[in-house]
């Protein structure tokens, strides 16, 4: 699949649809450096697109890029609300939970002490 929309790429057909599909392809494969490189570009051209949004907040959040994850979320979960997609808006709510829970825990974490 990955192959085939790569093929529709370089024969000059650049879309968000195209770009949204490369970067799923790419997340299957466990390539987020990629997912967030066609998903930033699907974003680009097609602002309003919801479920890029999400799906490259996902790309960022593997990558560990966790602020750029947590800005796409908020983009996209805005967006979502302006469409009236409510489900994409509730799971970016979600993942922005589950990611500011996360970090909040890092920062009570206790630094490790040098030599242990």
């Amino acid at each position: 699949m990955r192959t085939q929309l790569e093929k529709l790429l370089a024969s000059g057909r650049d879309n968000a649809l195209l770009r949204f599909g490369l970067g799923d392809a790419c997340l299957k494969e466990n390539d987020a450096e990629q997912a967030a490189v066609h998903l930033t570009q699907a974003t680009t051209q097609q602002p309003g697109y919801s479920a890029a949004w999400k799906l490259l907040g996902k790309a960022l959040r593997q990558l560990g890029r966790l602020e750029e994850a947590e800005a796409a979320w908020t983009a996209g979960a805005a967006v979502a609300q302006r469409q009236g997609d409510m489900q994409a808006a509730r799971e970016m709510a979600v993942f922005l939970k589950r990611l500011q829970k996360a970090r909040a825990g890092q920062a009570m974490q206790p630094a490790a002490m040098p030599g242990t």
